[in-house]
């Protein structure tokens, strides 16, 4: 099998409406066409270079906040203030400690390939200035264990969890100064891992990381005016024009450090970079400029790309990196525009119809064709460009059962409208189950659990154990057959009586 070529992307996508800024790409049209997906299928069904993975995130599955010279991000000032249900990531799964163990697991489930993130306030303590030592040894022989293990890591350099220095420092994403010190903290991933990562990702969801830190008000690092918070009052922030100036100077920053990489790094390795990957922001990669409409609804509160910005932003993505959970639908909301204060979400002129899922602990709907109807769309838009699917999992309440069968279901049924997809032509490389283990949730905190691998936090030592999602997973990966997707049932494990009261 060839070596893949370096791939560099930007999280998340979007599906055009008025403006191609949204949530994740959850979006389903009204009054879509009803389309089955593939119910009978194996991994021999896809190409032979198709990867398939799971993963987490630095914050949500490290712990170890306060060791080894690490600083907060403004995750753990937001989860420290008690927003997520007092819960906090201290410790999480201690993925800092018991990474060996974890890769173990992968090995065994039999994935291609894990995503993780790197923490910025970890390995560059102060945002910018000198490397951490311990941090860098962490992620380097974490990436080494995966690799001498056989498995691909592709690495996202942002996932919400921007150092808190920098956001008390200028604030963070709404000022122009971070694209220079983003920049240099991807130089320094790119350097010090560029030999044995191939798959990058700039910024995780900036969609929603946007909205919900610069409008809503509802994630950190909880910016907003009134009367557009929606959950928490806050001193600080502008809904009007934060979520623009976030955006816009993620973008800048995503081409900025795939301009270094090109630039510096693409040489050294003789293979051109490939891959960025991003949400609702895919028509500013494409053609360097926001949306006509976007421009219009929004007018001078949404900033401009100079000449030299947009040349340097077109073509800087290589691969889209889709997250997906649910769908949700979408009517014209035209009249919004005539109210003289609008934040980002009424300039969207659209009504976003949620379903009862979609913020509460409730399982998420198995609604696979409207993820195949999303990914024709991208071919169609966008030109069909490579696609990873990097998110996509089954929300259930925490401590539920290690039998998981809704998750099981989930899954079958996405993967297989996955297979559809790449029948329908779509140019998609990878899946990834989210998540590998049950992690603190960014949303739920350890409310909700979407794991393969239940993580027991009575248990000092965090002892995992599988669910049947992940022995379904495992065998589906090792070759064995979907149909029948409650033919595979747990062994009786021993080790389970301590926790079986959670499991009857």
């Amino acid at each position: 099998m060839m070596k893949p070529e370096p791939c560099l992307g930007l999280m998340s996508i979007n599906v055009a409406l008025k403006l191609t800024l949204l949530l994740l790409l959850f979006l389903n049209f009204v009054g879509m066409s009803l389309v089955l997906s593939a119910d009978d299928y194996n991994r021999n069904d896809f190409p032979t270079d198709f990867v398939f993975g799971s993963g987490t995130s630095a914050y949500q599955w490290e712990g170890a906040v306060n060791e080894d010279g690490r600083t907060p991000s403004i995750w753990d000032t937001y989860a420290h203030a008690g927003f997520v249900h007092g819960d906090n990531a201290d410790i999480a799964c201690d993925g800092y400690h018991k990474y060996k163990e974890d890769v173990k697991l992968m090995v065994e489930t039999g994935l291609d390939a894990y995503r993780l993130s790197i923490s910025w306030s970890r390995l560059i303590p102060n945002g910018r200035g000198p490397i951490n030592p311990k941090g860098l040894q962490f992620y380097n022989n974490f990436i080494n264990e995966l690799i001498s293990n056989g498995i691909q890591p592709h690495v996202t350099l942002h996932n919400f969890d921007l150092p808190q220095a920098l956001e008390d420092e200028y604030g963070g994403w709404v000022s122009p100064k971070i694209i220079r010190d983003f920049t240099n903290y991807a130089d320094v991933c790119f350097r010090e891992f560029g030999d044995r990562v191939l798959y990058w990702n700039t910024v995780n969801e900036p969609n929603v990381f946007t909205i919900g830190g610069y409008d809503e008000g509802t994630t950190p690092p909880t910016r907003c005016s009134p009367p557009f918070c929606k959950k928490y009052n806050s001193s600080r922030g502008d809904s009007t024009t934060e979520p623009y100036l976030a955006v816009h100077h993620i973008l800048l920053s995503h081409s900025s450090a795939v301009r270094l990489y090109r630039r510096k790094y693409k040489m050294k390795t003789g293979q051109p970079l490939k891959e960025l990957a991003i949400f609702s922001l895919v028509g500013p990669l494409v053609h360097g400029d926001y949306p006509i409409s976007m421009k219009t609804n929004a007018g001078s509160r949404i900033p401009t790309f100079s000449d030299r910005e947009s040349a340097q932003l077109k073509g800087s993505c290589d691969f889209i990196g889709v997250i997906f959970y649910d769908n949700l639908n979408i009517t014209d909301n035209s009249i919004a525009l005539k109210r003289n204060l609008r934040d980002y979400d009424t300039d969207m002129a659209a009504q976003l119809i949620f379903g009862p899922a979609l913020f509460s602990n409730e399982e998420y709907p198995v609604t696979p064709w409207t993820l195949r109807e999303e990914l024709n769309i991208m071919k169609t838009l966008y030109g069909n460009p490579p696609i990873f699917i990097y998110e996509n999992g089954q929300r259930t309440p925490r401590n539920s059962s290690l039998q998981d069968v809704k998750r099981v279901e989930y899954l079958h049924g996405y993967i297989g409208a996955v297979l559809d997809s790449i029948r329908d032509g779509s140019n998609i490389k990878g899946y990834f189950a989210w998540s590998f283990m049950d992690v603190f949730e960014l949303l739920d905190g350890y409310n909700a659990s979407f794991g393969l691998y239940y993580v027991d936090r009575d248990d000092p030592k965090l002892k995992r154990y599988p669910k049947l999602s992940a022995e379904w997973y495992g065998n589906f990966l090792k070759g064995g057959n979907t149909s029948g997707v409650r033919a595979i049932e747990l062994e009786k494990d021993p080790s389970l009586v301590s926790v079986g009261r959670l499991f009857q």
